[in-house]
């Protein structure tokens, strides 16, 4: 057990003298409560007055404090980082206030400097950067009337592309009438491929009721043409006949029958040229002349599909142009933006009344030997600079695994700073880690420590961060606890024994602690108010057999 208590020792080198006496007394205690009989067989006899009475104390009623006692450091519980906000692979300090400065509310408010990077580069940087985006501006201007330009060019297309279509079914209307031209659309809509049927078309052209086109007044024309004909060859056959009646009587001269057979020739010619006009018309013009019509309209309804079409690929090209334009404007105005951002970051204002303190002297578990300096590069996201909030400090100690689960936020504690160790602070606790620290170089790889915040009331502005201080926090307030000192506790084969002082001598007495301080422990069962128990335990007796248990757990 000496070896253990040395070893503990060696553990806390590094702290504080009081941090030191605190593992002492800590080490006293675990030793009282859990000595073994290779310890108590080395004590010397039982200690006497000088009177050779043992010495001894009497088991008493008594209010109990449980505390547990740490050394940490005074730290802001609030405070205002400066923080390089800076891209890149480091930014020179070229301007800095000393460390200790005071920051006061008229230096926030006239935006004192407290620190300034080297902008040189990110300044030429943003001057090519501007240059490109001003181009990729215009570029997104050119585009966005692009776009509207194509869909004004669009719906002009569609415009003349459905009037065509119109008009080639207007052209179709007049040459058939609406009724046969509906007629035809309904045939061959049905078949894309399919042709104009002529002798349907006629047929219905021919047919009285239809309603009128620029064909069917045609036909009627030639039909016409070939009634007048054959009227005046009949009207020339019967002068000719009534000619040469005459002549043969001699009332008419022969040159007159002459005449009326040439004028019968004629008429005749033109009946059989009004005849084959019609016949021509009928297996020439009019199928070609509506089919062209026909053929117009659909390709008119054609080009209509393409129009659609090239407007949509049309408008889909300006919209992506204007889609890339707008990126790359995007684009390069957030690069000029966070250029601008990142010039500005260089020149760091005071954010908050406070003393300045460097981040390299900020946290005092990392502490650098040297400390921030003007030509120092830093790097985005380190700490340059924290201003702790003075009007509300406290102390970040770390708590032993042995005591971290007796801590809570919320309990009351006292601190006392080294700097003014007649004055005692209330404070409470604010935190306890819920994992242990990461393994310190100077500490045993088996100790576990837990960070933990301790608040301290009111304002004290002698109070520096940085300061030592001693923690003492209440875990428990026991009244009216049957208490011995610790001292008087000792293991014997695994069982926590007391000696009762009597007049045949020491008797052992199984009892059962409770709650315990540095001084006294609590006794649940095994002994009695008044009973005096012995201050130093006799030697391990040889048997077991003279432990009393009557006494446990009374």
């Amino acid at each position: 057990m000496t070896e253990q208590k040395s070893g503990f020792q060696q553990q806390r080198l590094s702290r504080p003298v009081r941090s030191k006496r605190r593992w002492g007394w800590l080490v006293l205690v675990i030793a009282a409560l859990t000595a073994s009989g290779f310890v108590m067989s080395r004590r010397p006899a039982v200690a006497t007055d000088k009177n050779g009475k043992p010495a001894t104390f009497v088991v008493r009623k008594d209010d109990l404090t449980i505390t547990v006692v740490e050394s940490g450091q005074i730290k802001a519980q609030q405070s205002t980082d400066v923080i390089c906000e800076v891209e890149g692979s480091g930014m020179e300090i070229i301007n800095i206030v000393p460390e200790g400065t005071l920051i006061t509310l008229e230096d926030v408010e006239g935006g004192k400097i407290v620190c300034e990077l080297n902008a040189s580069g990110l300044q030429d940087n943003l001057n090519q950067e501007q240059v490109v985006f001003s181009n990729a501006k215009a570029s997104y201007t050119e585009a966005q009337e692009g776009l509207l330009i194509q869909r004004k060019q669009n719906e002009s297309d569609l415009a003349a592309a459905e009037q065509a279509v119109q008009f080639g079914l207007m052209d179709l209307s007049k040459h058939l009438g609406e009724g046969v031209a509906r007629k035809l659309l309904e045939d061959v809509g049905r078949d894309p491929n399919a042709t104009a049927d002529v002798a349907t078309l006629l047929a219905l052209l021919e047919d009285p009721a239809s309603e009128g086109g620029a064909a069917k007044q045609k036909l009627k024309e030639l039909e016409d043409a070939i009634v007048l004909a054959k009227a005046k060859l009949t009207q020339a056959d019967q002068e000719l006949t009534s000619s040469k009646k005459l002549r043969d009587a001699n009332y008419a001269p022969e040159i007159e029958v002459r005449q009326k057979e040439l004028a019968v020739q004629s008429y005749k010619i033109q009946s059989e040229q009004a005849a084959d006009t019609l016949d021509l018309y009928k297996r020439y013009d009019f199928p070609k002349e509506t089919r062209k019509f026909l053929s117009a309209y659909r390709e008119a309804i054609r080009e209509l599909d393409r129009t659609h079409a090239r407007n949509r690929s049309r408008l889909a090209q300006a919209q992506a142009k204007l889609d890339s334009a707008r990126a790359s404007y995007e684009l390069h105005e957030a690069r000029v933006a966070k250029l601008q951002r990142q010039i500005s970051g260089c020149i760091m204002r005071a954010p908050s009344p406070g003393i300045v303190i460097y981040g390299t002297s900020a946290d005092w578990r990392q502490r650098r030997d040297d400390p921030i300096e003007i030509g120092d590069i830093v790097h985005k996201g380190q700490k340059i600079l924290t201003i702790p909030n003075s009007g509300l400090m406290g102390v970040e100690l770390s708590v032993h695994e042995a005591s971290v689960d007796k801590v809570k936020a919320g309990q009351q504690a006292k601190v006392t700073v080294e700097a003014f160790p007649d004055r005692g602070f209330v404070a409470k606790v604010s935190s306890v880690a819920p994992l242990p620290d990461p393994q310190q170089g100077w500490l045993d790889p088996g100790v576990k420590v837990y960070t933990t915040h301790v608040v301290i009331e009111g304002t004290h502005d002698f109070i520096k961060p940085g300061m030592s201080a001693k923690v003492e926090i209440l875990v428990d307030e026991l009244h009216d606890a049957t208490i011995v000192p610790v001292q008087v506790v000792a293991n014997r084969d695994g069982k926590k024994i007391c000696y009762v002082h009597s007049p045949n001598g020491p008797q052992p007495r199984v009892v059962e602690t409770g709650a315990f301080n540095d001084v006294f422990v609590q006794i649940l069962s095994g002994l009695e108010v008044g009973e005096e128990v012995l201050l130093s335990p006799p030697r391990l007796l040889s048997t077991a057999a003279n432990v009393k248990t009557d006494g446990a757990g009374k």
